[in-house]
């Protein structure tokens, strides 16, 4: 099969060839893929940001998101026959969708929302269920609740709000002068121009931020929250318990409770709560996220469309911060 993958980390790695084609275990499900969308995750992946996390092997196909068809299934699936299509984030171990073929585990797929084609859907998986974590699972966000969702006009910013709004939360962002009406329009009720105004002088008595950005706006963002508030980072720094849900080393948790010990000392001094959140693949957080998609609560951003064959132009493209919403790649 033909796959855009690195043969070692670093910043230009990356070309398109031919590699077998994945091998399918009992609960897996081999999907064709159509499109694949791009994240901020690939470029820190291939930069092997993440190899004390994820010690992947080489050659590594990278791609995060898919919409595609069910070619094949092991014996122990149930819920997926060929024909059928789908969409996911696979597992974290075991990703790859920039590729004609790839092998997903049962428990990470989902039908294919009926009213998307194979373009908008895959621009949904990753940043869905990055602000469904976020949002319902970690924050518990309810009804006439304040949240800032930094960088509103992004991947996942363009989705979380639709879901704040959804969920009944007053919501605010930060964005650039160009795309102030346009995160208007997804939902938002105070838009913050980072041009031209401090967000921390603005806003107060909120209770969660969506954070994706630097260190500075991380600490900045504290100000913005009320004692009880949540400051969730999908940028980092990493928690100790982060460490220990993903099972790693005595020593990375000591690294982790180190990197992440200056924030959380002054979240906990405000009465605050720190959270790091690492997306993790869900098919059934993904047939809630259709429901949302199909009742028209939620619909996917597309910024750009990028033939298999420029892939490498698209993860330049979205390394440049400017994306309004997903960058797509058509596989087939």
């Amino acid at each position: 099969m033909k796959a855009f993958f690195i043969d070692r980390y670093g910043k230009r790695h990356g070309r398109i060839g031919q590699l077998p084609d994945p091998e399918i275990r009992d609960n897996d499900v081999l999907v064709q893929v159509h499109t694949s969308s791009v994240n901020l995750l690939d470029s820190k992946i291939r930069t092997g940001e993440f190899k004390l996390i994820l010690p992947y092997r080489f050659p590594l196909i990278l791609g995060n998101d898919l919409a595609g068809v069910v070619v094949r299934v092991g014996p122990g699936v149930t819920r997926f026959k060929p024909g059928d299509e789908v969409y996911a984030r696979p597992r974290e171990d075991r990703i790859g969708t920039f590729a004609e073929l790839i092998g997903v585990t049962e428990d990470a797929l989902a039908l294919k929302p009926r009213n998307l084609g194979m373009d908008e859907a895959a621009a949904v998986p990753l940043v869905a269920l990055t602000a469904w974590q976020v949002l319902v699972e970690t924050a518990k966000l309810k009804q006439g609740q304040k949240v800032l969702i930094h960088a509103g006009s992004g991947g996942v910013g363009t989705i979380a709000i639709q879901l704040a709004k959804h969920l009944g939360a007053f919501v605010a962002t930060t964005t650039s002068t160009s795309n102030v009406e346009w995160v208007k329009a997804l939902g938002a009720d105070v838009v913050i121009d980072y041009r031209k105004q401090n967000f921390e002088s603005v806003l107060q008595d909120y209770d969660v931020v969506l954070n994706s950005l630097g260190a500075d706006v991380l600490e900045k963002s504290l100000k913005v929250l009320k004692p009880g508030g949540q400051l969730i980072s999908i940028s980092g720094p990493p928690t100790p318990q982060f460490a220990e849900e993903q099972g790693l080393s005595w020593g990375l948790k000591q690294v982790m409770g180190l990197l992440s010990y200056g924030i959380r000392r002054k979240a906990r001094k405000l009465g605050i709560r720190y959270v790091f959140v690492f997306m993790r693949a869900s098919g059934a957080q993904l047939r809630e996220i259709s429901a949302l998609i199909e009742s028209g609560a939620i619909k996917p951003v597309v910024d750009r469309t990028f033939p298999f064959e420029s892939t490498a132009d698209a993860l330049n493209y979205v390394e440049q911060g400017r994306a309004k919403g997903k960058v797509i790649i058509k596989v087939r």
